[in-house]
């Protein structure tokens, strides 16, 4: 091999980097022509770079000089070096991740994936990290607060894996947005500073982007344009072939017919293109998976040596799935998500040794699946979202096409895409790479808008034309406007103002749910509810739906709207499912969900309901899919319920009854229970749903209970040895136990009456000396009267009862309409069985209260749900209320008029001493009323 620093052709040793980072590059001593060509630009400046290589020609290689340029340029122990990989996949990230901790863990730095879903504290997370894996949807949520955390301003570096997503029509949009938010970031900081150093460097990398010089516009810095590399697909180690055949699809023949109809033309394929090499093959369902499956089998027959079929008896003599195991002995399986994971394992097993000749698997598993193929088979290109068919986007394609090629075994490999004859030219354009990248900003513009109002970054009209300049949408739409809706005429400036009418029109949609408000002058501020859209990410059409409730929402109808959020929209009904489903919804020999829906489960919508509900009912779902989409339901429906839950405090109107649902919803959702579940030993540690069912089944139905009964009992119920009793009563020890008072103040009036609120932690010396952490929880009061206002609403953290364990506060009701009476309720924002409701007769009168307002009558309580920690029966809470005449105990035993009414010295001018509010003026109070309920 040549060496050298220049010319074309030549190969760069490895040497050429400082020895210390050399074991990076451990696994081989020169870098391809592809990383030989961008050394120069990626190592040796600081320059913003696009790269268009092909699969598999060593882009992650460029990630990593970035990296060490950027460690080059920093001193050990490497405090202020923070780099972002941003992928559009979870598998993507995670892979890095497993890639990097090991090679950048050896010279000291920390790697940490960050893909989860939404949580306010992620920020802490980054706080030690170096490189920080993450997904556009994710770093989104992150960087809408971004200027209130200085460990997001450090950041160095951002590399962008998969640019190219940029078009995508469902993804694309998160991600043009999260950049454009980083540039503005960037130039912020610069300015701030006025440190040029500051600058943060963009990477970004693809397969293919035929217009890249586009995205180096985009990418632009302080220089220019960002540089930009592009090598054709002479630069891919393993020769691809690439085939798109079309077939004939008539009219009366639906999608699902026509993919049927290549089941029996697959045989044919795997025979011409295999070279009898293992073949993987990408199918859009699940069913079509076996179907295929199932046709091969009986159509093809592959020559297997004696040892061969050995090695697949013994693999299918270990397999769960009895026909899965059939299919094996004759070469051919199946993979997704609905069959048990160890049964996956063999079959991926298998299949990367060689052993196994195709493998059928759905479309999702492409993104995760690292198992490589001589022939990838794309079967149809159509599928199904939300319930509709559409086709794969071209990151889906590209993706499925990238796991052809075996590097290690192959110099060549074939992609094949099977598709109607309609759409062939569209795939054939894809594959050569001539499709140009187009942003989809446009389709979703509403959520990013908002985000960048409430991040400020637009504060009028003028603003927001300048952000959109700032977007890879303004870039395309000035070269191509037809495909964005505007005439090819248009010069520049006419361009620009079809962007602000398009600003404006979305402005608008914006102001009339409430979210901004925009004044004469068109200056634009977020309301409290478009801060909530951003803070918790959620879509413009479930914030839409909130705002059409009308506040005396039940909990049914609250997991009803919460099912319609369009973040589930990607949750398919499959027809397997039904019968499941309709079981769970309405049976009357099993236990079923507690709000049957009407009729049978036909629509993704009424799925959702029934999973939310089975999952918090403690209902065991045995089908493996359903049990992975009721988890991705509940990732996001922590995130839904709990801005539904602070939109309604928000609103002034008469809500108390909805919020009170939804506070309880989004409790409900947290600990993945009922709010009056007694399965509540589920919430402690290491305790599962058949451990929380013993328990339910030994009377153990309150943590009360559980933290009376002897811990070797508990371990006999549980099945356990020590000390795993004295672990589960020591997690209840840990909980906070709340007590909840209530007194009647004073005021004589016949419209306003004052009570205070007490809360007490009564464990809080324990949990003080221990010093147990209580992590983020906190308590909720609320309390409401017959009107359905919300008369206080308050959150009270952990700070609250920091120095005594106790809180307390004066409030002021108004009488209502309806009755005296008042609720008072303290929710607990993540455990079940801890909270506290109580009814409360308020007393509104003119005069001082007297004996006939002073009786058990003038108090009722919710007995039932009283008492700390929720626990039933055990402990009540003590409601007291204070009068102004005399000790009503004695009063039930003399007569009123024979006691005499003290006065203090007043020098007030008070025109009715006896309606008079100051305490001075007001009868002695010579005693209280107690009573113990």
């Amino acid at each position: 091999m040549l060496t050298g620093t220049s010319g074309p052709g030549r190969l760069r040793s490895v040497t050429e980097i400082p020895a210390r980072f050399r074991c990076i590059f451990s696994q081989f001593p020169y870098f391809n022509h592809v990383q030989s060509k961008a050394l120069d630009d990626i190592l040796y400046t600081n320059r913003n770079l696009v790269a268009s290589a092909p699969t598999g020609s060593g882009k992650t290689v460029l990630f990593e000089l970035a990296i060490i340029r950027l460690l080059m340029e920093s001193t050990e122990p490497w405090q202020n070096v923070k780099a972002v990989y941003m992928a559009p996949m979870k598998a993507l990230c995670s892979q890095q991740y497993e890639n990097w901790n090991e090679k950048f863990g050896r010279l000291g730095l920390n790697c940490k994936e960050l893909t989860g879903d939404t949580e306010i504290d992620d920020i802490f997370e980054i706080q030690n990290s170096h490189l920080i894996m993450t997904t556009p949807e994710k770093w989104d949520s992150m960087t809408r607060r971004w200027k209130d955390s200085c460990l997001l301003q450090l950041i160095q570096l951002f590399l962008i894996d998969e640019v190219h997503v940029v078009k995508d029509t469902q993804r694309g949009a998160t991600l043009e947005a999260v950049i454009s938010r980083m540039k503005a970031m960037n130039t912020c900081r610069v300015f701030e500073d006025q440190r040029p150093n500051m600058n943060t460097r963009f990477v970004a990398v693809s397969a293919t982007i035929p217009n890249i010089s586009d995205i180096a516009c985009w990418l632009s810095d302080s220089v220019g344009p960002a540089t930009s590399l592009e090598m054709d697909e002479s630069y891919r180690p393993v020769k691809l072939r690439k085939v798109v055949l079309g077939f004939p699809c008539s009219n009366g023949q639906n999608d699902f017919k026509f993919d049927l109809s290549l089941n029996y033309k697959m045989a044919n394929i795997i025979r011409t293109y295999s070279d009898q090499k293992p073949s993987l093959v990408f199918c859009s369902t699940r069913k079509g998976v076996q179907q295929s499956a199932d046709v091969l089998a009986r159509d093809a027959r592959f020559m297997m040596s004696i040892d061969h079929k050995e090695r697949l008896r013994k693999y299918a003599d270990s397999l769960m799935d009895s026909k899965l195991r059939d299919l094996v002995l004759y070469g051919v399986a199946y993979h997704h998500a609905g069959i048990d994971i160890s049964d996956r394992k063999v079959i991926e097993n298998a299949f990367a040794k060689g052993d196994l000749p195709v493998l059928f698997t759905t479309s999702t598993l492409a993104m995760g699946m690292n198992l490589p193929a001589h022939l990838v088979v794309i079967k149809s290109t159509a599928h199904y979202v939300g319930g509709a068919c559409e086709e794969y986007s071209e990151t889906d394609i590209l993706q499925m096409i990238g796991r052809a090629g075996r590097p290690q075994f192959d110099t060549s490999a074939t992609a094949v895409i099977m598709t109607k004859l309609q759409t062939k030219d569209k795939y054939t354009n894809i594959l050569s790479g001539a499709e140009t990248i187009e942003s989809g900003l446009h389709l979703n513009l509403l959520e990013h808008l908002n985000a960048e109002i409430v991040l400020h970054t637009i504060s009028d009209v003028n603003m927001a034309l300048d952000w959109i300049r700032s977007t890879f949408l303004y870039i395309r739409t000035m070269k191509n406007p037809t495909y964005y809706g505007l005439s090819f005429e248009l010069d520049k400036g006419g361009i620009e103002a079809r962007l602000q009418d398009l600003c404006l029109k979305n402005l608008k949609a914006l102001s009339d749910v409430g979210l901004i408000t925009m004044d004469e002058d068109i200056n634009i501020r977020p309301t409290e509810t478009g801060k909530l859209m951003t803070r918790y990410c959620v879509a413009f059409d479930t914030i839409r739906h909130f705002t059409s409730m009308s506040g005396m929402e039940t909990l049914s109808d609250l997991v009803t709207m919460v099912s319609k959020s369009k973040e589930f929209s990607d949750v398919q009904l499959r027809v397997n499912e039904k019968r499941i489903l309709n079981t769970l919804n309405k049976d009357k020999n099993r236990t079923t969900i507690r709000f049957p829906m009407e009729g049978k489960i036909k629509n993704n919508e009424m799925k959702v309901n029934c999973l939310i509900q089975a999952q918090l009912g403690c209902i065991p779902v045995q089908e493996f899919g359903l049990s992975q989409d009721m988890s991705k339901i509940f990732k996001n429906g922590v995130r839904v319920s709990k801005c539904l839950a602070e939109f309604l405090s928000h609103l002034p109107q008469n809500n108390c009854s909805a919020l009170l649902n939804a506070l309880t919803l989004a409790k409900c959702f947290r600990a993945k229970l009922w709010e009056d579940s007694p399965y509540v030993s589920r919430q402690l540690d290491k305790i599962g749903l058949s451990l929380a069912t013993a328990m339910v089944n030994a009377g153990l139905t309150t943590f009360k209970k559980i933290e009376q009964t002897n811990a070797r009992e508990l371990e006999l119920i549980v099945n356990r040895h020590p000390p795993f009793g004295n672990q589960i009563r020591e997690s209840i020890l840990a909980l906070p136990e709340y007590e909840l008072r209530l007194e009647q103040l004073p005021v004589y009036s016949t419209s306003v009456g004052e009570i205070s609120v007490t809360v007490n932690m009564n464990n809080f010396d324990q949990l003080n000396a221990k010093k147990m952490p209580l992590d983020h929880h906190y308590v909720t009061v609320i309390i409401g009267d017959c009107d359905n206002n919300v008369v206080f609403f308050q959150k009270l953290s952990n700070t609250a009862f920091l120095k005594s364990g106790t809180w307390s506060k004066k409030i002021y009701i108004a009488r209502a309409s309806k009755g005296e009476e008042i609720s008072i309720h303290l929710i607990s924002s993540e455990y079940v069985g801890l909270d506290i409701h109580q009814e409360f007769s308020a007393i509104f009168s003119a005069k001082p209260f007297g004996v006939e307002h002073c009786g058990p009558e003038s108090m009722t309580t919710d007995s039932s749900a009283l008492g700390t920690r929720g626990f039933s029966q055990e402990h009540r809470a003590q409601v007291t209320t204070h009068t102004t005449h005399f000790n009503c105990t004695d009063a039930l035993h003399k007569d009123s008029s024979k006691l005499k009414t003290e006065k203090r010295r007043c020098n007030h001018f008070c025109k009715n001493k006896e309606q008079c509010g100051h305490d001075c003026c007001a009868p002695i109070t010579i005693g209280q009323l107690s009573v113990q309920l």
